[in-house]
């Protein structure tokens, strides 16, 4: 078996979908295809059941799938050792970041790194806080950036930066009068909240507990995995929430939604990277630009 069975195997098996894996990965589909039999007849197992136009994962495939994972992020990291040697002439730098952080606090440090060291490619990936961490964890991110708080003991995390957090609500809400008095008002809502496993919820749930509030108390009425839907339901007047003011600074210019005058804590921005992996140079120079940003 080799590395580019294993890259085409890994890309089919997340995607479920061999055009669209193709398509990603640079591939024709019937080389794609032609991969994945060759690495099943060679082992005499079948990776995946064909079902209708879509293909799933067997048994096998599934064992198989965090070993080919995990031997594709030691061959990458043996290749970074190598770059290392070059300095920062070449080189790779995967990140990956929780959504406030990725679409408004990293691209422009991005674009800064891009312009000092113009022979690292540099790939992000965007999801909530958990997926940022299993991104590290498995190897496939070199960094990690994330709002909220995690647990995992195999992740060293570093505050990177502030962010501040606000309530914000539609114009026409009672609340653009009158503030909330106190945490036990805030359940009446109707809240649009980010989805569990993000940071924003997080930090906002944990701030609830700490006031004497359950969670499960709030009157929700929408749940979405974006900072923007969120936003545009507010403005759209379906309920209040809890952001980061990065993402809403826009539309209190507009005046599309209103600025609650209520205290919340502020929040930091982490950085993640693995204790026991290699730190390449090219993420060690990512870091210093961001502690001086």
């Amino acid at each position: 078996m080799t590395l580019e069975q294993l890259r085409i195997f890994v890309a089919v098996a997340e995607r479920e979908h061999v055009t669209q894996a193709a398509r990603d990965i640079h591939l024709t589909p019937s080389a794609t295809s032609a991969a994945i039999a060759a690495l099943e007849a060679r082992h005499a197992t079948r990776l995946f059941d064909r079902v209708g136009r879509g293909i799933v994962l067997t048994e096998a495939g599934r064992l198989f799938l965090p070993e080919a994972r995990a031997v594709l992020a030691r061959a990458c990291a043996a290749e970074k050792v190598l770059a290392d040697l070059a300095g920062l002439v070449h080189g790779s730098l995967a990140l990956a970041g929780s959504q406030t952080v990725a679409n408004y606090w990293l691209p422009p440090l991005i674009e800064r790194y891009r312009g000092r060291y113009p022979g690292v490619s540099v790939s992000l990936a965007i999801g909530n806080t958990d997926f940022v961490a299993s991104r590290v964890q498995e190897g496939s991110a070199d960094l990690g950036f994330i709002e909220g708080d995690i647990d995992a003991p195999v992740l060293a995390a570093t505050p990177i930066a502030a962010d501040e957090m606000v309530l914000v609500a539609p114009v026409t809400h009672r609340w653009h009068w009158r503030p909330p008095a106190g945490p036990a008002e805030l359940a009446e809502g109707p809240w649009v909240l980010r989805e569990p496993g993000s940071g924003t919820r997080a930090i906002f749930e944990s701030y609830l507990q700490g006031a004497g509030v359950a969670p499960a108390a709030l009157r929700t009425v929408l749940e979405y995995p974006s900072n923007e839907a969120v936003r545009a339901a507010v403005e759209a007047g379906s309920g209040v929430t809890v952001i980061s003011r990065r993402v809403v600074e826009g539309a209190l210019r507009a005046g599309t939604m209103s600025l609650i005058d209520y205290p919340l804590p502020s929040r930091q921005f982490l950085s993640l990277r693995h204790r026991e992996r290699y730190s390449t140079k090219a993420a060690q120079a990512f870091l210093d630009l961001a502690g001086a940003s």
